[in-house]
């Protein structure tokens, strides 16, 4: 499903939630979110478990690394579209800065290409926003154990939609297209001349089948690319 090396999917979602394995101490738990109302509700709902506590809520991604470094979580329960820095970025970080706290992306855009970019950054779990909180507290559970979980309907479609086809560059360049900027303006910040800037385009373009570039970020996004 990832390239590199990756933990095995042992348990799907959704999954029954009887039968666990009781802790001395309740699964510590830092919640990132950037919608106040979902990262409050989420917060109460899991606080309700008897086995997990809710120990920092953040509403950035640039703010991820600093409260596990403080309040040391078992979990790191992130979204992915969070300001200043991905929760993809941040579950990266997470792995080099506190590699015993581990990470569950959860998610309202369930796309292939997030599932994939979340693996890679060495998350161990991808679930989407769907499901009840109880699934989640299991899904918590599990990743604690050492498990992987995984939304099945995702991982079917990740399966089906093979690794994404653009460079690293090539995703820079788009990225950086966006908002009107023009050819002169994305080799102005990306530090390349205007000619290689239009080569990435074209190149992204063409690996996207769309008619231009605009087209070819909405679709990179659409999958997950970005």
């Amino acid at each position: 499903m990832c390239s590199g090396a990756c933990p095995p999917a042992r348990a799907l979602y959704p999954f029954p939630v009887t039968d666990e394995t009781p802790r001395a101490h309740p699964v510590r738990v830092l919640l990132a979110e950037d919608q106040g109302m979902m990262r409050g509700a989420l917060a109460l709902l899991l606080g309700m478990e008897d086995d997990i506590e809710v120990v920092a809520q953040v509403s950035a991604g640039d703010e991820i690394v600093a409260a596990a470094l403080t309040h040391r979580p078992d979990i790191a329960l992130l979204d992915i579209e969070l300001p200043g820095l991905s929760g993809l970025d941040a579950a990266a970080e997470l792995r080099e800065r506190a590699p015993r706290c581990r990470v569950l992306i959860l998610t309202t855009f369930g796309r292939p290409g997030y599932l994939r970019r979340a693996m890679e950054a060495g998350a161990a779990g991808f679930l989407v926003k769907d499901g009840p909180v109880e699934e989640l507290a299991g899904a918590i559970r599990r990743v604690l154990r050492g498990e992987t979980v995984v939304d099945p309907a995702l991982a079917a479609a990740a399966l089906s939609a093979g690794p994404s086809p653009l460079t690293a560059r090539e995703c820079d360049v788009l990225r950086a297209s966006a908002d009107g900027a023009t050819v002169a303006d994305i080799a102005g910040a990306l530090h390349l001349s205007e000619s290689t800037v239009r080569n990435y385009l074209s190149a992204a373009i063409g690996k996207t089948a769309t008619r231009n570039r605009a087209e070819a970020l909405r679709a990179a996004r659409a999958q997950g690319w970005l």
